[in-house]
């Protein structure tokens, strides 16, 4: 059986497929920690909440009919999108209408229509990239082009802080912006490292995206104004020229995939035809769900009040576990300023990130080797073999066994190394 170019990018390895296909395969596994996927808390308070939607939902007389019974248009839940403008302009003074606004099945669709709109061959002969001013980056952008090649990017620079953490920055000086860049990409906050670009680094991103004519792609899955996962001065960016991309997911309803694009209203209308032709129209369920707690801004009380410091408690308890069980390593932790991940540089690992994954599979925990974060990176460089990404939303007393084990594996890795030598 022979297959096309398109098909071959799929049937080989990629580090989404690996994160999903373990992210399933070993869900419902007795024993496996499962510290690698992104799946977020079950919070009891956002449960009820959407419980009670759903129930609203039933006993109508037509909307459950309506929610599975009927198309949407490409462009999304009508009346969902109405809320979201609403939302929008009373809350923030956003200038936007209905044709600022897409939804999507989810944000990683998003960004597969986005990244294919704004890099590879273009009608004049020319081919662009998209580029991430800073790596790592999420690991779901790598393998969405239809060509190779789709990105280029650039390592950060490290600031090392007080208690072993660290922060990554943007380095201007090294950012090269010409006539092969369609697009600038960032995460805000990083999947996976937790960080958050500050004002003033993203002012200087939308000031050259606007100086180049390209837009700034924003992925705001864990950001402002919700789900409002950061825990630092932010705030929520519109401009003409900015794509900011949100998510129902980290709300608490990842299955529903559910992607909120707002933007300019021509890459809404490319957005929307090119849903037409995918899958006809977004799924209704995410925005059924959700548009009441957008209408009565209860949304903002859950993110505020509910979510945001459900995950900051969260984030420095299992600080405070790896720092007492790995106190004898050369570990540093990036400083947690936002989603639901730690990201651990163990300094000089003697083995590379996907040969701890595997040691540390065989443990019964999973996480996610940080080799796989830096799509479009053409230079070498040690520092991403020596990380990994952990999921700290889950139950916390498997966090904490994910931790011990990691604390019995990693030492030994070293003393390994040592003896060889």
């Amino acid at each position: 059986m022979q297959f096309s170019q398109f098909a071959q990018k799929y049937l080989g390895n990629c580090g989404i497929l690996q994160l999903m296909d373990d992210l399933g395969k070993y869900a419902n596994a007795d024993g496996m920690i499962m510290l690698g996927g992104g799946n977020p808390s079950l919070i009891p308070e956002v449960e009820e909440a959407f419980r009670h939607r759903m129930g609203r939902i039933l006993d109508s007389n037509n909307e459950l009919e309506q929610l599975i019974g009927t198309y949407d248009g490409p462009n999304g839940n009508a009346a969902f999108v109405d809320a979201l403008v609403h939302f929008f302009r009373e809350e923030y003074g956003w200038q936007i209408t209905a044709n600022n606004i897409a939804l999507t099945n989810g944000s990683q669709t998003a960004f597969f229509s986005l990244f294919n709109m704004f890099a590879g061959a273009f009608p004049n002969g020319t081919h662009k990239k998209i580029l991430l001013p800073l790596c790592p980056e999420y690991i779901g952008y790598e393998d969405v082009g239809l060509i190779d090649d789709l990105f280029v990017s650039h390592k950060p620079t490290i600031q090392f802080l007080d208690d072993g953490f660290y922060k990554y920055h943007v380095d201007f000086d090294a950012l090269t912006i010409d006539e092969t860049i369609g697009a600038i990409c960032v995460s805000r906050p990083t999947n996976p490292t937790g960080n958050v670009l500050t004002e003033a680094e993203i002012e200087q991103l939308s000031q050259l995206a606007q100086q180049h004519n390209i837009p700034l792609i924003i992925d705001n899955a864990y950001g402002l104004p919700f789900p409002s996962i950061i825990i630092t001065e932010a705030q929520p960016t519109r401009e003409p020229h900015i794509v900011m991309c949100m998510s129902l997911s980290k709300l608490g309803l990842p299955g529903a995939r559910t992607g909120i694009i707002i933007a300019h209203e021509q890459i809404i209308q490319g957005l929307s035809g090119i849903t037409a032709v995918m899958s006809l129209a977004p799924g209704s369920f995410g925005p059924s769900l959700a548009i009441e707690s957008v209408t009565s801004r209860d949304i903002l009380r859950l993110s505020k009040e509910v979510i945001k410091p459900h995950y900051e408690q969260k984030a420095r308890q299992a600080v405070s576990w790896l720092r007492e069980a790995l106190a004898d390593t050369p570990t540093r932790i990036h400083k947690p300023e936002g989603a639901i991940f730690l990201w651990l540089w163990f300094e000089g690992l003697p083995i590379t990130s996907q040969a701890l994954y595997e040691r540390l599979k065989a443990r019964g925990v999973l996480i996610i080797p940080g080799q796989n974060f830096f799509p479009g990176l053409a230079e070498e460089w040690p520092h991403k073999y020596e990380c990994i990404r952990l999921n700290y939303a889950g139950d916390p007393e498997k966090v904490k066994q994910g931790v011990e084990i990691i604390a019995e594996v990693v030492p030994v890795v070293y003393q390994l190394a040592k003896t060889k030598a």
